[in-house]
């Protein structure tokens, strides 16, 4: 082929066209290349959470996804009810939003790419949902449940009108609980401690070291199990129709965040104890449902981390191994997986920011606690709804 031949091939036109298709393919490529060097966010939601007229509720974008700036990522949210904020999507249902209200999250980078999108379901209950039934609760947990503020938050809340007549079980009733209120918490207490842990003398002023409330000798003078004692003795021979858990902090916090195999091993082996511990509860109580709380997020702030542990553990580590659990409690008790065992988003409507003081990492503040109990209130409204 002659150059005379080639030159309409490649006159100004073609060139033009060519070097704009060029720089097309290597924005492409580009883009591509930027979107694959971003660590996936691990987008994380629920298949439903749970909300009341008249009380607020809220997802907290930095709750939902892996990373340690969610500040650089653009969150959006498609529900026809509710508001889009810089932190959290947010609504204060009215009863007209009674129902079940479809969500869609999209995460985009600071050029609106999409990197992930997710679904959930929120489920408003109405107001009036248990009205005129009893409720008979037993609260189990670590130094959050300790620390009584989202117990209280509960009891305030049931006591609210439209509600049933409630319970709380267990003689242990620290000097905060508002009347009525109880709960089995004890601060440093994980799945395997409920499970297992047994002093032949323990002091109740230093639960830390004491026995499991479920634990006493049997004929043989061995520690074991036993649920229908503690019932008789602790609880006035009553038995509970909703046992709530909130654990995981203490099972997983120590375990090193890089070490990938360990913290798996360590995740599966608290949810392992959990199960053993359910699986007593369900044959004492064939008829009472379990609910266990996500495990909630860490405190936005590295300075609460250094208050506590001095460098020791990070934001950042914590962070990791939590979203992780949170991950493994959704795909091992997702709906219907067991039988009798729901789970809370108590991760969701926690305000990473608001809801903590300054100097502690894992642990919130009154306000953080309160969202805390406006989570398991608002599962409860929606398993009273439902007839259960």
């Amino acid at each position: 082929m002659s150059i005379a031949r080639l030159e309409p091939l490649v006159g100004e036109r073609s060139f033009e066209t060519r070097m704009k298709t060029l720089s097309l393919l290597l924005l492409a490529l580009g883009t591509a290349a930027s979107l694959a060097a971003q660590p996936p966010l691990q987008l994380t939601l629920p298949p439903a959470w749970y909300g009341v007229p008249g009380t607020p509720v809220s997802l907290y974008y930095d709750n939902i996804v892996l990373t340690e700036k969610p500040e650089s990522f653009q969150f959006e949210v498609t529900c026809d009810i509710g508001t889009s904020e810089a932190r959290r999507w947010t609504v204060t249902p009215a009863e007209k939003d009674v129902g079940d209200h479809a969500m869609q999250v999209t995460v985009k980078d600071a050029q609106g790419h999409v990197l992930e999108q997710g679904k959930t379901l929120l489920r408003i209950a109405p107001r009036n949902a248990g009205a005129g039934r009893e409720l008979k609760l037993l609260i189990v947990g670590d130094s959050l449940t300790a620390a009584t503020a989202y117990p209280n938050e509960i009891a305030r809340l049931l006591s609210e009108p439209g509600n049933p007549k409630w319970t709380m079980l267990s003689d242990h009733k620290p000097a905060n609980a508002a009347p009525g209120v109880a709960h089995e918490g004890y601060g440093g207490w994980t799945w395997a401690a409920f499970l297992s842990r047994y002093v032949e003398k323990p002091k109740d002023a230093d639960k830390k070291t004491g026995s499991s409330p479920f634990i006493y000798l049997d004929a043989k003078g061995k520690p074991a199990l036993d649920l229908p004692r503690y019932f008789r003795e602790h609880c006035g021979g009553q038995t509970p129709d909703v046992v709530t858990f909130l654990l995981g902090i203490n099972d997983c916090f120590h375990v090193k965040a890089n070490d990938s195999a360990a913290v798996g091993k360590t995740i599966d082996g608290a949810l392992d104890n959990a199960d053993k511990l359910i699986a007593a509860f369900h044959a004492a109580l064939p008829n009472a449902v379990f609910a266990f709380g996500l495990t909630t997020p860490p405190n936005s702030r590295e300075e609460g981390f250094v208050a506590n542990y001095h460098g020791a553990y990070t934001r950042w580590g914590w962070k990791q191994i939590q979203h992780r659990l949170v991950r493994t409690m959704l795909e091992r008790y997702g709906e219907g997986t067991k039988p009798g065992v729901y789970l809370v988003p108590t991760e969701l409507n926690l305000d990473p920011v608001d809801g903590y003081p300054v100097n502690n990492g894992v642990h919130p503040n009154p306000a953080g606690y309160a969202q805390i109990g406006v989570s398991y209130y608002g599962w409860l409204k929606s398993w009273l709804a439902a007839g259960r």
